[in-house]
Protein backbone atom coordinates (compact mmCIF):
# COMPACT_ATOMS: atom_id res chain seq x y z
CA UNK A 1 0.00 0.00 0.00
CA UNK A 2 1.24 3.46 -1.23
CA UNK A 3 1.88 6.18 1.48
CA UNK A 4 -0.39 9.28 1.12
CA UNK A 5 -0.63 12.56 1.80
CA UNK A 6 -3.73 13.09 3.27
CA UNK A 7 -3.61 16.52 3.15
CA UNK A 8 -6.99 18.59 5.29
CA UNK A 9 -9.12 15.27 4.88
CA UNK A 10 -6.93 14.37 8.23
CA UNK A 11 -7.84 17.65 9.93
CA UNK A 12 -6.34 15.44 13.31
CA UNK A 13 -2.82 14.41 11.80
CA UNK A 14 -1.53 17.56 11.40
CA UNK A 15 -2.62 17.86 15.10
CA UNK A 16 -0.75 15.09 15.92
CA UNK A 17 2.40 16.21 14.06
CA UNK A 18 2.24 19.63 15.74
CA UNK A 19 2.45 17.68 18.93
CA UNK A 20 5.18 14.91 17.78
CA UNK A 21 7.63 18.26 16.74
CA UNK A 22 7.18 19.89 19.94
CA UNK A 23 10.95 19.22 21.43
CA UNK A 24 9.62 19.33 25.16
CA UNK A 25 11.51 16.03 27.00
CA UNK A 26 8.21 15.41 28.69
CA UNK A 27 4.80 13.72 27.77
CA UNK A 28 2.95 16.45 25.72
CA UNK A 29 0.07 17.83 27.95
CA UNK A 30 -3.45 17.84 27.04
CA UNK A 31 -3.66 21.47 26.97
CA UNK A 32 -1.34 21.10 24.03
CA UNK A 33 -4.20 20.47 21.74
CA UNK A 34 -5.94 23.25 20.21
CA UNK A 35 -9.67 22.37 21.71
CA UNK A 36 -10.83 21.55 25.03
CA UNK A 37 -12.58 17.76 24.70
CA UNK A 38 -14.09 18.49 27.85
CA UNK A 39 -16.14 21.35 26.89
CA UNK A 40 -20.04 21.35 26.24
CA UNK A 41 -19.99 18.47 28.18
CA UNK A 42 -22.86 18.18 30.78
CA UNK A 43 -21.86 17.72 33.58
CA UNK A 44 -24.72 15.31 34.76
CA UNK A 45 -23.01 12.92 32.34
CA UNK A 46 -23.69 9.60 33.77
CA UNK A 47 -20.59 8.10 35.49
CA UNK A 48 -21.22 4.30 34.56
CA UNK A 49 -20.61 3.11 30.99
CA UNK A 50 -19.63 0.23 29.60
CA UNK A 51 -17.53 1.13 26.57
CA UNK A 52 -14.86 -1.41 25.17
CA UNK A 53 -11.33 -2.10 26.40
CA UNK A 54 -8.67 -0.47 26.36
CA UNK A 55 -7.57 -1.49 22.66
CA UNK A 56 -4.14 -3.74 23.46
CA UNK A 57 -2.00 -6.06 21.18
CA UNK A 58 -1.04 -8.02 24.70
CA UNK A 59 -2.98 -11.16 23.38
CA UNK A 60 -1.03 -14.40 22.57
CA UNK A 61 0.99 -14.40 19.06
CA UNK A 62 -0.35 -16.87 16.47
CA UNK A 63 0.94 -17.61 13.46
CA UNK A 64 -1.66 -15.66 11.46
CA UNK A 65 -0.16 -12.62 13.91
CA UNK A 66 2.86 -12.78 12.13
CA UNK A 67 3.99 -10.40 9.64
CA UNK A 68 3.73 -11.86 6.33
CA UNK A 69 6.76 -12.19 4.04
CA UNK A 70 5.26 -10.21 1.43
CA UNK A 71 4.43 -7.15 3.82
CA UNK A 72 8.13 -6.95 4.26
CA UNK A 73 10.21 -4.80 2.39
CA UNK A 74 13.02 -6.62 0.71
CA UNK A 75 15.77 -4.06 1.89
CA UNK A 76 15.50 -4.67 5.77
CA UNK A 77 17.40 -7.44 7.48
CA UNK A 78 15.87 -10.67 7.99
CA UNK A 79 14.02 -10.93 11.07
CA UNK A 80 12.36 -13.65 13.51
CA UNK A 81 9.61 -11.77 14.87
CA UNK A 82 7.71 -14.33 16.26
CA UNK A 83 10.77 -15.77 17.91
CA UNK A 84 11.81 -12.59 18.93
CA UNK A 85 8.65 -11.86 20.82
CA UNK A 86 8.45 -15.61 22.74
CA UNK A 87 12.13 -15.72 23.77
CA UNK A 88 11.61 -11.42 25.13
CA UNK A 89 7.92 -12.44 26.34
CA UNK A 90 9.34 -15.58 28.32
CA UNK A 91 12.46 -13.04 29.83
CA UNK A 92 9.44 -10.49 30.91
CA UNK A 93 7.25 -13.57 32.70
CA UNK A 94 10.23 -14.45 34.39
CA UNK A 95 11.35 -10.97 35.63
CA UNK A 96 7.59 -11.14 36.64
CA UNK A 97 7.31 -14.29 38.68
CA UNK A 98 9.99 -13.13 40.61
CA UNK A 99 9.07 -9.32 41.09
CA UNK A 100 5.80 -10.39 43.08
CA UNK A 101 6.31 -13.35 44.51
CA UNK A 102 3.12 -14.74 46.75
CA UNK A 103 3.51 -13.40 50.24
CA UNK A 104 1.71 -12.03 53.16
CA UNK A 105 -0.99 -10.67 52.70
CA UNK A 106 -1.58 -14.09 50.78
CA UNK A 107 -5.01 -13.01 48.78
CA UNK A 108 -4.02 -9.53 47.74
CA UNK A 109 -0.34 -10.94 46.28
CA UNK A 110 -2.48 -13.83 45.15
CA UNK A 111 -5.37 -11.09 43.32
CA UNK A 112 -1.86 -9.29 41.70
CA UNK A 113 -0.08 -12.26 40.62
CA UNK A 114 -3.30 -13.95 38.72
CA UNK A 115 -4.06 -11.24 36.01
CA UNK A 116 -0.19 -10.23 36.26
CA UNK A 117 0.82 -13.38 34.97
CA UNK A 118 -2.19 -14.33 33.02
CA UNK A 119 -0.48 -14.34 29.43
CA UNK A 120 0.20 -12.30 26.52
CA UNK A 121 2.97 -10.96 24.20
CA UNK A 122 4.10 -8.11 26.50
CA UNK A 123 3.97 -5.93 24.03
CA UNK A 124 4.92 -2.60 26.41
CA UNK A 125 8.32 -4.45 28.08
CA UNK A 126 9.45 -5.36 25.16
CA UNK A 127 9.31 -2.07 23.36
CA UNK A 128 11.32 -1.13 26.41
CA UNK A 129 14.13 -3.48 25.77
CA UNK A 130 13.98 -3.15 22.52
CA UNK A 131 14.81 0.85 22.82
CA UNK A 132 17.35 0.05 25.70
CA UNK A 133 19.19 -2.46 23.04
CA UNK A 134 18.82 0.25 19.82
CA UNK A 135 20.42 3.17 21.83
CA UNK A 136 23.27 0.60 23.31
CA UNK A 137 21.84 -0.52 26.92
CA UNK A 138 21.56 -3.68 28.44
CA UNK A 139 18.73 -5.34 29.15
CA UNK A 140 19.08 -5.75 33.01
CA UNK A 141 19.53 -1.70 32.75
CA UNK A 142 16.04 -1.48 32.14
CA UNK A 143 14.52 -5.15 32.93
CA UNK A 144 12.86 -3.57 35.82
CA UNK A 145 11.31 -0.93 34.32
CA UNK A 146 9.68 -3.28 31.49
CA UNK A 147 8.18 -5.29 34.27
CA UNK A 148 6.72 -1.77 35.60
CA UNK A 149 5.31 -1.20 32.26
CA UNK A 150 3.69 -4.51 32.06
CA UNK A 151 2.23 -4.21 36.11
CA UNK A 152 0.90 -0.66 35.18
CA UNK A 153 -0.66 -1.82 31.94
CA UNK A 154 -2.43 -5.13 33.57
CA UNK A 155 -3.60 -2.66 36.77
CA UNK A 156 -5.40 -0.96 33.70
CA UNK A 157 -7.25 -3.85 32.37
CA UNK A 158 -8.27 -5.49 36.28
CA UNK A 159 -9.54 -1.81 36.94
CA UNK A 160 -11.36 -1.37 33.01
CA UNK A 161 -13.06 -4.89 33.94
CA UNK A 162 -15.00 -3.75 36.93
CA UNK A 163 -18.84 -3.46 36.68
CA UNK A 164 -18.61 0.64 37.20
CA UNK A 165 -15.78 0.46 33.66
CA UNK A 166 -16.60 -2.56 31.33
CA UNK A 167 -18.39 -4.91 33.18
CA UNK A 168 -16.27 -7.47 31.52
CA UNK A 169 -16.69 -11.13 32.52
CA UNK A 170 -13.72 -12.51 30.72
CA UNK A 171 -10.18 -11.45 30.10
CA UNK A 172 -7.80 -13.52 27.62
CA UNK A 173 -9.99 -16.20 28.41
CA UNK A 174 -10.06 -16.33 32.20
CA UNK A 175 -12.49 -15.13 34.90
CA UNK A 176 -12.10 -11.13 35.38
CA UNK A 177 -9.93 -10.38 38.71
CA UNK A 178 -13.33 -9.07 40.35
CA UNK A 179 -14.88 -11.90 39.26
CA UNK A 180 -12.49 -14.57 41.10
CA UNK A 181 -11.54 -11.95 44.29
CA UNK A 182 -14.34 -9.74 44.18
CA UNK A 183 -14.27 -6.30 43.40
CA UNK A 184 -12.51 -4.84 47.02
CA UNK A 185 -9.68 -7.12 46.33
CA UNK A 186 -9.55 -6.28 42.45
CA UNK A 187 -9.43 -2.36 43.09
CA UNK A 188 -6.77 -2.94 45.91
CA UNK A 189 -4.49 -5.48 43.36
CA UNK A 190 -4.72 -2.77 41.09
CA UNK A 191 -3.79 -0.02 43.34
CA UNK A 192 -0.91 -2.23 44.45
CA UNK A 193 0.20 -3.02 40.96
CA UNK A 194 -0.21 0.72 40.17
CA UNK A 195 2.16 1.57 43.30
CA UNK A 196 4.27 -1.38 43.60
CA UNK A 197 5.46 -0.42 39.57
CA UNK A 198 7.41 2.63 40.50
CA UNK A 199 8.90 1.22 43.65
CA UNK A 200 10.43 -1.54 41.56
CA UNK A 201 11.74 0.92 39.01
CA UNK A 202 13.71 2.90 42.05
CA UNK A 203 14.92 0.05 44.02
CA UNK A 204 15.76 -2.67 41.17
CA UNK A 205 17.14 -0.97 38.29
CA UNK A 206 20.76 -1.62 38.48
CA UNK A 207 23.70 0.02 36.28
CA UNK A 208 21.87 3.41 35.50
CA UNK A 209 22.49 7.14 36.94
CA UNK A 210 20.17 8.16 39.51
CA UNK A 211 19.26 11.29 37.13
CA UNK A 212 18.24 8.46 34.18
CA UNK A 213 15.55 6.70 36.82
CA UNK A 214 14.23 9.78 38.05
CA UNK A 215 13.75 11.42 34.60
CA UNK A 216 12.25 7.86 33.85
CA UNK A 217 9.97 7.76 36.49
CA UNK A 218 8.71 11.13 36.13
CA UNK A 219 7.88 10.09 32.62
CA UNK A 220 6.27 6.89 33.24
CA UNK A 221 3.99 8.85 36.20
CA UNK A 222 2.94 11.82 33.63
CA UNK A 223 2.21 9.19 30.56
CA UNK A 224 -0.70 7.29 32.63
CA UNK A 225 -2.09 10.42 35.09
CA UNK A 226 -4.50 13.18 34.21
CA UNK A 227 -2.18 13.88 31.26
CA UNK A 228 -2.16 10.77 30.01
CA UNK A 229 -3.56 7.78 29.98
CA UNK A 230 -6.05 8.54 32.69
CA UNK A 231 -7.03 11.18 30.54
CA UNK A 232 -7.80 9.69 27.28
CA UNK A 233 -9.93 7.67 29.39
CA UNK A 234 -12.57 10.58 30.99
CA UNK A 235 -12.54 12.28 27.99
CA UNK A 236 -13.99 8.56 26.61
CA UNK A 237 -16.03 8.21 28.95
CA UNK A 238 -17.30 11.99 29.20
CA UNK A 239 -17.66 11.54 25.56
CA UNK A 240 -20.80 8.51 24.95
CA UNK A 241 -23.74 9.86 23.32
CA UNK A 242 -21.96 13.14 21.66
CA UNK A 243 -22.61 13.29 18.29
CA UNK A 244 -20.12 16.09 16.81
CA UNK A 245 -16.98 14.24 17.67
CA UNK A 246 -14.45 14.84 15.24
CA UNK A 247 -11.03 13.41 14.55
CA UNK A 248 -9.05 15.58 16.92
CA UNK A 249 -11.38 14.98 19.55
CA UNK A 250 -11.24 10.75 18.47
CA UNK A 251 -7.15 11.29 18.47
CA UNK A 252 -7.40 13.12 21.93
CA UNK A 253 -8.67 10.09 23.39
CA UNK A 254 -6.57 7.47 21.63
CA UNK A 255 -3.19 9.08 21.66
CA UNK A 256 -3.66 9.11 25.63
CA UNK A 257 -5.61 5.49 26.01
CA UNK A 258 -3.95 4.20 23.78
CA UNK A 259 -0.65 5.28 22.85
CA UNK A 260 0.60 6.68 25.70
CA UNK A 261 1.73 3.72 27.39
CA UNK A 262 3.76 2.53 24.34
CA UNK A 263 5.33 5.86 24.05
CA UNK A 264 6.24 5.36 27.94
CA UNK A 265 7.94 2.27 27.13
CA UNK A 266 10.00 3.51 24.06
CA UNK A 267 10.70 6.59 26.42
CA UNK A 268 11.81 4.64 29.71
CA UNK A 269 14.10 2.45 27.56
CA UNK A 270 16.25 4.73 26.13
CA UNK A 271 16.66 7.31 28.95
CA UNK A 272 17.67 3.99 30.93
CA UNK A 273 19.81 2.42 28.24
CA UNK A 274 21.74 5.77 27.98
CA UNK A 275 20.54 7.20 24.94
CA UNK A 276 20.76 11.31 23.91
CA UNK A 277 18.06 13.36 23.89
CA UNK A 278 17.29 13.08 20.16
CA UNK A 279 17.50 9.25 20.52
CA UNK A 280 15.16 9.45 23.43
CA UNK A 281 12.87 12.01 20.92
CA UNK A 282 12.59 10.10 17.98
CA UNK A 283 11.58 6.89 19.62
CA UNK A 284 9.19 8.86 21.48
CA UNK A 285 7.44 9.77 18.11
CA UNK A 286 7.94 6.27 16.74
CA UNK A 287 5.61 5.04 19.87
CA UNK A 288 3.49 7.61 19.45
CA UNK A 289 2.54 6.73 15.76
CA UNK A 290 2.26 2.92 16.45
CA UNK A 291 0.43 3.30 19.04
CA UNK A 292 -2.56 5.67 17.03
CA UNK A 293 -1.84 3.09 14.39
CA UNK A 294 -2.92 0.23 16.57
CA UNK A 295 -5.92 1.77 17.25
CA UNK A 296 -7.21 2.49 13.44
CA UNK A 297 -6.24 -0.79 12.31
CA UNK A 298 -8.27 -1.62 15.46
CA UNK A 299 -11.36 0.54 14.00
CA UNK A 300 -11.19 -1.10 10.33
CA UNK A 301 -10.18 -4.26 11.03
CA UNK A 302 -14.03 -4.37 13.68
CA UNK A 303 -15.88 -3.55 10.45
CA UNK A 304 -13.61 -5.53 7.55
CA UNK A 305 -13.28 -9.24 9.27
CA UNK A 306 -16.04 -11.62 11.04
CA UNK A 307 -15.69 -12.58 14.92
CA UNK A 308 -14.01 -16.08 13.48
CA UNK A 309 -11.32 -14.02 12.02
CA UNK A 310 -10.70 -11.85 14.93
CA UNK A 311 -10.90 -14.37 17.58
CA UNK A 312 -13.57 -11.68 19.35
CA UNK A 313 -17.17 -10.44 18.68
CA UNK A 314 -16.91 -7.97 14.94
CA UNK A 315 -19.12 -4.84 14.70
CA UNK A 316 -18.88 -4.15 18.59
CA UNK A 317 -18.01 -0.33 17.48
CA UNK A 318 -21.13 -0.37 15.11
CA UNK A 319 -23.09 -1.85 17.47
CA UNK A 320 -22.37 0.74 20.17
CA UNK A 321 -22.84 3.67 18.14
CA UNK A 322 -18.88 4.56 18.95
CA UNK A 323 -17.18 7.29 16.60
CA UNK A 324 -14.32 5.35 15.29
CA UNK A 325 -11.83 6.63 12.04
CA UNK A 326 -13.78 4.64 9.45
CA UNK A 327 -16.94 6.22 10.60
CA UNK A 328 -15.67 9.83 10.87
CA UNK A 329 -13.08 9.03 7.29
CA UNK A 330 -14.51 6.12 5.33
CA UNK A 331 -12.73 2.62 5.13
CA UNK A 332 -10.35 3.92 2.17
CA UNK A 333 -9.24 7.11 3.93
CA UNK A 334 -8.53 5.47 6.97
CA UNK A 335 -6.46 2.51 5.58
CA UNK A 336 -4.41 5.37 4.06
CA UNK A 337 -4.40 7.13 7.43
CA UNK A 338 -2.57 3.77 8.39
CA UNK A 339 -0.34 3.90 5.89
CA UNK A 340 0.54 7.08 6.79
CA UNK A 341 1.12 6.80 10.48
CA UNK A 342 3.17 3.71 9.75
CA UNK A 343 5.25 5.07 7.27
CA UNK A 344 5.83 8.22 9.19
CA UNK A 345 6.88 5.91 12.16
CA UNK A 346 9.70 3.62 10.23
CA UNK A 347 10.67 6.74 8.58
CA UNK A 348 11.79 7.71 12.50
CA UNK A 349 13.59 4.90 12.50
CA UNK A 350 16.39 5.97 9.99
CA UNK A 351 20.07 6.38 11.06
CA UNK A 352 19.83 3.77 14.20
CA UNK A 353 21.69 0.62 13.32
CA UNK A 354 19.44 -1.45 11.04
CA UNK A 355 20.19 -4.80 13.14
CA UNK A 356 18.87 -3.20 16.07
CA UNK A 357 15.96 -1.66 15.06
CA UNK A 358 14.65 -4.90 13.47
CA UNK A 359 12.43 -5.83 16.11
CA UNK A 360 10.54 -2.17 16.20
CA UNK A 361 10.41 -2.06 12.16
CA UNK A 362 8.71 -5.62 12.71
CA UNK A 363 6.48 -4.64 15.31
CA UNK A 364 5.19 -1.37 13.10
CA UNK A 365 4.89 -3.64 10.09
CA UNK A 366 2.91 -5.88 12.38
CA UNK A 367 0.68 -3.96 14.01
CA UNK A 368 -0.26 -2.03 10.21
CA UNK A 369 -0.97 -5.77 8.47
CA UNK A 370 -2.12 -7.61 11.60
CA UNK A 371 -5.62 -9.57 10.72
CA UNK A 372 -7.05 -9.56 14.38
Amino acid sequence: MASVNLGSLVQSYSIFNQASRNNSKSFPLPRSFPFNPLKNISSSTPKRRSFTSLPSISSVLTKEDAVMEEDQDPQLPSFDFKSFMIHKGNAVNQALDSAVPLRDPVKIHEAMRYSLLAGGKRVRPVICLAACDLVGGKESMVMPAACALEMIHTMSLVHDDLPCMDNDDLRRGKPTNHKVYGEDIAVLAGDALLAFSFEHIAVSTVGVTPDRIVRAIGELAKSIGAEGLAAGQVVDISSEGLTNVGLDHLEFIHVHKTAALLEAAAVLGAILGGGRDEDVEKLRKFARNIGLLFQVVDDILDVTKSSKELGKTAGKDLVADKVTYPKLMGINKSKEFAEKLKSDALELLQGFDPEKSAPLIALANYIAYRQN
